[in-house]
């Protein structure tokens, strides 16, 4: 039902309908995740509720790893969203980001590559560049930070070996983890992420700081060369 400004209001929904009800009583994970955004947006425009403006919008960018690519300029753009509800959308996006990444207070324990990847994925296959970082880890590897090293075009001549554990020997780690993304999405290695990481090892080896691991991001999936003895002997 339209109401007197012109806007399709989630109020207008039957109660049964609403996100907002729906969530106090299924829990957040029922929803879908147009009616997540509705949530947010609050209210729609002539002739779109608030589902369809979140529906829209999520087939606009591709999907939630697309609205946490966009600029925000590019959302606020957007018919029935502005400054307001674009802001809603990215502090939302923000707050799954800083809930999925590290948290120095509970020093995560990684003991594996899914546990790298758990700390790492939700924002690193979102970056449209390549990224590479260090997890340096103290001597029963729990998580002492991430240092964001690198960013662009990475090939192994760019790259300083040394630069990877100036932290590890400042914070006297005991190991590192390598991480880098492949934007296109496909995180098979190539053949210059092989000699880095053998590159990497072997300083490791001299500076008694082990490289536990190097992952490749990319999105939705990984790979450990390690586990696929790439680059380690």
């Amino acid at each position: 039902m339209e109401n007197r400004t012109g806007t399709y209001r989630i109020t207008d929904f039957s109660v049964s309908d609403r996100p907002r009800e729906r969530l106090a009583a299924l829990g957040a994970q029922a929803l879908s995740n147009a009616e997540l955004l509705a949530i947010l947006l609050r209210v729609g425009i002539k002739g779109e509720n608030a589902v369809q403006l979140g529906q829209r919008l999520l087939q606009k960018f591709g999907g939630l790893l697309g609205l946490h690519r966009a600029a925000f300029e590019d959302v606020c753009k957007e018919k029935g969203v502005g400054e307001a509800k674009a802001a809603q959308i990215k502090a939302a996006i923000e707050l799954g980001r800083r809930m999925a990444s590290i948290s120095p207070e509970e020093r995560p324990c990684v003991q594996s590559p899914a546990d790298v990847v758990a700390l790492v994925m939700y924002e690193m296959s979102a970056l449209t560049q390549e990224h590479l970082w260090v997890m340096v880890l103290d001597t029963r590897n729990r998580l002492i930070s991430i240092e964001r090293l690198y960013k662009g075009s990475l090939n192994t001549s760019m790259v300083r070996v040394g630069e990877l554990f100036k932290a590890a020997i400042k914070l006297d780690a005991a190991s590192v983890v390598v991480i880098h993304n492949h934007p296109s999405g496909d995180p098979s290695p190539s053949p210059d992420d092989i000699v880095l990481t053998r590159a990497i090892a072997q300083a490791g080896k001299l500076l008694d700081i082990e490289l536990v691991d190097h992952l490749v991001i990319g999105h939705g999936r990984y790979v450990s060369l390690k586990e696929r003895g790439l680059g380690f002997s």
